[in-house]
């Protein structure tokens, strides 16, 4: 028996370009002579879709458009993710389901039952759970059919669920099981799901077909990596990671078993040049903007930008004031050179020196602070957008999770843009990846990986002015966002003094109102700020 799992990049809400995708696999599949194809959870419409699916006409049209599957299905088995209508009075108006076709025949659905509603998921808000894992005669085979954290409560997070579709499952002996997933990316990720779904096959005896989403869907990047399992759980075959793949399995073959090494800055790196790829291209952008420091924040974004969008495509703007090195302009000069990106030079001075005069009536001989450093930033940001609102191009803005945990940054300066594409990457993961773009030659200045970080917006400016060793900074962070534990814990595990840590613990807190006004951001942790992640602005704790 041969099965394809079609591993596509649908956009979320455009039924037709994904029905046109889907069909063509359907075609491809039946070519080579496929027996069964499986595509990943609501790919049909997207995921995830959120509350498009409270309109009445986005679920019609989902209902269409699995029609015109079902027409296409001709002496082929297809397994596809879509909604369906509750017809029940009680519970939520939707299932999450995979429609079972076989023949331009619909054979029914199997129904989402393990409904998530941690971290970036929020399932119970949209769709009613499944009440059945049911058998499917298929192909003269037994077939379970499970969507995402129908395998994933199996082991991880077992006791928040009432029911387990996968001993459910093993009770009624399947041939195989597929599973339809929309599993976003973060880091270790792609580990973690091997480990579930291993479980998974080994608990039921039987092979799993793991057919996963990839693109990026406003913060959110799926990865793919689509697998196959056999019973004892051992990897039989992976689809690639980071873009749409056709993963053809022969079942009368005996496959050959692979072992996967995940390359963390590989998939990180690859992560979000996809994320930033398709935040453009989904929105029919083509080009982008950008402050460049001559620092390694605003480099790295820069190496993203070239390779998700082509040099062509990414501008760079070099924007000195009084304060800017004579060092900075030539780093930000040559990493432009080196990406083969376009490049300008727009001294802030004569701006700068216009609002000094203008507000220093009102300003009473007050000193030099922090509001003459934000006003800087502000410049840079409003000739930022000005080249936005005339070329057409979003503005990237180059800030990282470090800074934005922090409140080291500038509402309305070096915050705006469109998207913020470190803005879920630590300061010592940019350091990390920069280094590692190096890896076979220079493209990032060496300057710009050894000086040390300053916003230059006063004479002789360090970060580590203001704050702590960036290593301190994103072990407290990390530890913080992700485990929750108190200041004792964390300054006992890491030898830290606890005044320091109590000190960034409430700057986390204190610059939530930041954040919420912040550019969505590309997540590859475990806990973002932009996605996942719900604290109130106004609130006293910390």
């Amino acid at each position: 028996m041969r099965i394809v799992l079609a591993q596509l990049n649908p956009i979320i809400g455009d039924i037709k370009g994904n029905l046109a995708k889907i069909i063509k696999a359907i075609d491809e599949a039946r070519a080579i002579k496929a027996e069964i194809i499986l595509f990943s959870e609501l790919v049909l419409c997207g995921y995830p879709a959120e509350d498009l699916l409270h309109i009445p006409d986005f679920i019609t049209e989902n209902e269409i458009a699995l029609e015109a599957i079902v027409q296409a299905t001709k002496g082929i088995t297809v397994v596809v993710g879509t909604i369906r209508r509750n017809r029940n009075e009680h519970g939520k108006r939707l299932y999450n389901s995979a429609a079972v076709i076989f023949d331009q025949k619909l054979m029914g659905y199997q129904d989402k039952i393990l409904l998530p509603t941690y971290d970036v998921f929020d399932e119970r808000r949209y769709f009613e759970p499944g009440k059945l894992s049911k058998i499917w005669q298929i192909n003269n085979k037994r077939v379970g059919i499970t969507i995402c954290e129908d395998v994933w409560g199996h082991t991880e997070h077992e006791s928040n669920y009432l029911s387990n579709p996968v001993i459910e499952l093993k009770k009624q002996n399947p041939d195989f099981v597929f599973n339809l997933s929309a599993s976003p990316y973060s880091i270790n990720q792609l580990k973690n799901r091997m480990t579930i779904c291993e479980n998974a096959a080994k608990t039921m005896s039987a092979p799993l077909f793991y057919c996963n989403q990839i693109g990026a869907n406003d913060s959110l990047i799926f990865d793919g990596y689509s697998m196959v399992f056999n019973e004892k759980g051992d990897l039989l075959d992976i689809a690639k990671g980071f873009e749409e793949d056709f993963l053809v399995v022969d079942l009368s073959l005996k496959p050959k078993q692979k072992k996967i090494e995940e390359n963390s800055f590989s998939d990180l790196y690859q992560a979000l040049v996809l994320g930033c790829r398709d935040y453009f291209h989904k929105l029919k952008f083509k080009k982008a903007v950008l402050g460049i420091s001559g620092g390694i924040d605003s480099a790295l974004v820069a190496c993203i930008a070239v390779d998700a969008l082509g040099p062509d495509n990414v501008l760079c703007i070099a924007m000195p004031s009084r304060f800017s090195s004579p060092e900075s302009l030539t780093d930000a000069k040559k990493l432009c050179q080196n990406l083969g990106c376009k490049f300008k030079e727009i001294s802030i001075e004569t701006p700068f020196v216009a609002y000094l005069n203008l507000l220093e009536p009102h300003f009473q001989n007050k000193p030099f602070d922090v509001t003459e450093e934000n006003m800087q930033a502000r410049i840079r940001g409003m000739i930022l957008m000005a080249f936005s609102n005339k070329y057409g191009s979003i503005v990237l803005a180059t800030g990282n999770k470090s800074e934005l945990a922090l409140g080291y940054c500038t509402l309305y300066g070096d915050m705006c843009g469109g998207l913020a594409v470190i803005g879920d990457v630590t300061k010592s993961q940019v350091y990390a990846l920069s280094n590692w773009i190096n890896r076979e030659k220079e493209i990032i200045p060496k300057n710009s990986l050894t000086k040390a970080p300053s916003a230059e917006l006063r004479p002789n400016q360090k970060d580590q002015d203001t704050l702590p060793d960036y290593e301190i900074v994103d072990n407290v962070l990390n530890i913080y966002l992700e485990e929750h534990l108190s200041p004792d814990q964390i300054a006992k595990k890491f030898n830290y003094p606890l005044n320091i840590v109590k000190d960034l613990i409430k700057k986390i807190h204190q610059n939530e109102y930041k954040r919420y006004q912040a550019p969505p951001a590309l997540r590859v942790s475990g806990r973002a700020f932009t996605v996942g992640r719900r604290f109130p602005i106004v609130q006293s704790w910390g």
